[in-house]
């Protein structure tokens, strides 16, 4: 164990009794040997050995014994061996208090500069251990700044502390909650090796519980007195141990542990450990600021890329499928999966994701019963969590038991203020997962929500433009048949009239005559233009013969001479041919009117579930939809059956027109 050189040993009273009685044997000893003595020579080897052995004990005991010794060897000299010679013989009155007074002074000097020699020796203890704890302190900040791993950084931090304190080991914990500690790292001499742990239940008395109790450094002076110790100390020799807490930005992180298997630890360990502390939350504070910039930034991209599928409009199953991955890697779970609830109390599997070999039954739906992550979300419409799902009930708690999961937690998907489904973040590992998974997959239900309300407006919109084009086209239909069956059959009615008074009036009323023809000819034109019409409003014979003859009919029409080539063999759904007919028409209405065309050239193929149409003219160009042309409408249909419309119409190159139509076989 550290200890200060040249610290006090015996009481002060004890030392100078034994200084007073060394330097009194030392006179009687030195007198009977210089008396007995009568040769220089031997007299002079004496006196160098006694020289020797004074210097020798101010070395290695101390001037507070030396110096009566020397004054008192000095004496003796003087006495009996340097005339005028005293003769051997006890010592008169005078004399002796005279020899007492020389030796009590002889011991005051010497425990003077005794005392001074361990003040120096002291200091300089002193500023060795300040320098070697500044060096040690010193080389553990170098590797903060240079932001060294943490595992790495926590090993140095360990072995500098127990290497500098003297301690047989030394161990980093992190505290976990208000009853688990976390083992992450421990030094020890060698031969001593304490048995490591990952986590342990702090119960009994442990210095650990003490500064997770008081936030303050805590110290057991002799741990043989502790009764209850913590299981992974159990059999290891301890004599004194402390403990110093770690405060990572005002919150308590840790606790980092000193101990000694033989003696007492020093009084002044707990403040020089607690500077090793302070660095270890400097140190940890950097790493967590980092890893949570980290954190961020790869959250942050995860979103990004989510919620650029989202603006793209992809299919549900896309963007959900795409969620369950991001949430998956960037949470380091086992697995993700995505429910949606449904009105009859049961929520269908809508995707999952993991690198495992765990599969969960997507478009299944299982009833929302038991106690599970499913039936807590369901019932509060707030997060929820479950750290032993092995103990969970009901089917969906049977499904992620089956394929090994240990813990879960969810979060609610609220879609304009209604509970649609929710996200779930799962793990096979004994731990539970951290307490940041909620809220960490909230921001992602928050985009899926998201979605799923641009969905449902998308699929309303959809649903309500069909409505729209499908009640336009019944509108048609019925105001052509009222026109054929009504006013067209009328029309022809009275120009059968007319004709039959034309063909009865006399043959000398050539006026009357002359005017019933004119009339005739009149309705006969009337009707035409009726019939024109009628085709315009909805051809009849898209509606009985089908695409391919209407197209046709429509190309002979045409003031444009058109190539046509049609390859669809059977009739399709009337609400497709009906915009196929429409594109068609208004894209040859567009090259007779505005190109200036003198061909166009039409294409219509099914191919692949798709019902193509391309409409080429060689006219002047320059068409753009947004000004109108008719094209806006025909996107409108085009787009309210799931199809895809594109224009190009460079100037002077001519207008291309491009449709795609999801083929519906009638």
């Amino acid at each position: 164990m550290s200890t200060v050189p040249g610290a006090q040993r015996i009481p002060l009273g004890v030392e100078i009794a034994l200084a007073y009685l060394a330097g009194a044997g030392t006179f009687v000893l030195v007198a009977l040997v210089v008396a007995g003595i009568q040769s220089d020579v031997p007299i002079v080897i004496f006196g160098i050995l006694l020289l020797a052995a004074v210097v020798g004990l101010a070395r290695f005991e101390g001037v507070a014994y030396a110096v009566p010794i020397a004054m008192a060897g000095m004496l003796a000299y003087d006495w009996y061996y340097v005339p005028p010679i005293v003769p051997l013989a006890i010592p008169d009155s005078a004399n002796l208090a005279e020899l007492l007074g020389y030796l009590a002074v002889a011991v005051v000097i010497g425990e003077l500069a005794a005392r001074a020699t361990r003040k120096a020796r002291a200091s300089e203890a002193a500023r060795a251990q300040i320098a070697d704890e500044q060096a040690a302190l010193r080389r553990v900040a170098t590797r903060v700044a240079q932001g060294v791993p943490a595992q790495e950084l926590l090993a140095v931090v360990a072995e500098e502390a127990g290497t500098l304190l003297d301690v047989d080991a030394t161990r980093i914990i992190r505290y976990e909650g208000e009853e688990e500690i976390v083992d992450l790292i421990e030094w020890s001499k060698p031969g001593y090796d304490p048995a490591s742990f990952d986590r342990a239940r702090l119960e009994g008395r442990s210095v650990s519980a003490e500064v997770l109790r008081t936030g303050r450094v805590a110290r057991i002076d002799n741990y043989d007195d502790v009764e209850q110790k913590l299981a992974f100390v159990r059999g290891l020799k301890i004599k004194s141990v402390m403990g110093a807490p770690i405060v990572v930005e005002g919150r308590l992180w840790g606790v980092m542990v000193a101990w000694s298997a033989t003696e007492a630890l020093p009084v002044d360990a707990e403040a020089r450990l607690t500077d090793f502390t302070e660095l270890v939350a400097t140190a940890i504070s950097n790493t967590e600021a980092g890893a949570e910039v980290t954190r961020l930034a790869d959250e942050q991209a995860a979103l990004r890329r989510v919620a650029t599928m989202v603006a793209e409009e992809r299919p549900a199953e896309e963007v959900f499928a795409k969620v369950a991955e991001e949430v998956g890697r960037l949470l380091h779970v086992d697995a993700t999966a995505m429910l949606r609830y449904e009105p009859d109390r049961t929520a269908t599997y809508v995707a999952e994701w993991t690198e495992q070999e765990i599969r969960f039954p997507v478009s299944t739906s299982v009833p929302v019963e038991g106690d599970n992550v499913t039936s807590r979300v369901f019932r509060t419409h707030r997060p929820a969590r479950l750290d032993d799902v092995p103990g969970a009930t009901g089917p969906t708690a049977d499904v992620a038991r089956a394929v090994g999961i240990r813990s879960a937690a969810g979060s609610p998907i609220v879609v304009q203020g209604r509970l649609w489904g929710l996200m779930i973040a799962m793990s096979t590992q004994p731990e539970p997962l951290p307490p940041q998974t909620e809220s960490r997959m909230g921001e992602f239900t928050d985009l899926v929500a998201t979605a799923i309300s641009n969905l449902e407006a998308r699929s309303d919109l959809a649903a309500s433009r069909v409505r729209i084009v499908e009640a336009t086209d019944q509108t048609r239909r019925r105001f052509e048949r009222d026109l054929h069956d009504g006013v067209q059959q009328r029309l022809v009615s009275l120009t059968l009239e007319l004709r039959g008074a034309e063909a009865v009036a006399l043959p000398e009323s050539v006026d009357l005559r002359t005017q019933l023809s004119q009339v005739g000819d009149g309705l006969t034109g009337v009707l035409d233009d009726l019939r024109e019409l009628s085709r315009g409003i909805h051809p009849a014979i898209l509606s009985e013969g089908g695409l391919g003859p209407a197209l046709r009919a429509l190309a002979r029409r045409s003031a444009v001479p058109v190539e046509l080539d049609v390859r669809v063999q059977q009739r399709l759904a009337e609400r497709v041919e009906v915009a196929a007919y429409y594109v068609v028409s208004e894209a040859l209405a567009n090259a007779a009117k505005h190109a200036h065309a003198s061909v166009a050239q039409v294409r219509v193929e099914a191919v692949d579930g798709i019902l193509a149409l391309r409409i080429r003219d060689d006219g002047v160009g320059g068409a753009d939809p947004a000004r109108g042309s008719g094209l806006i409408g025909l996107t409108d249909r085009v787009e309210a059956l799931g199809g895809k419309i594109a224009v190009a119409s460079p100037a002077g190159e001519g207008t291309s027109l491009h449709v795609e139509l999801p083929v519906e076989v009638a």
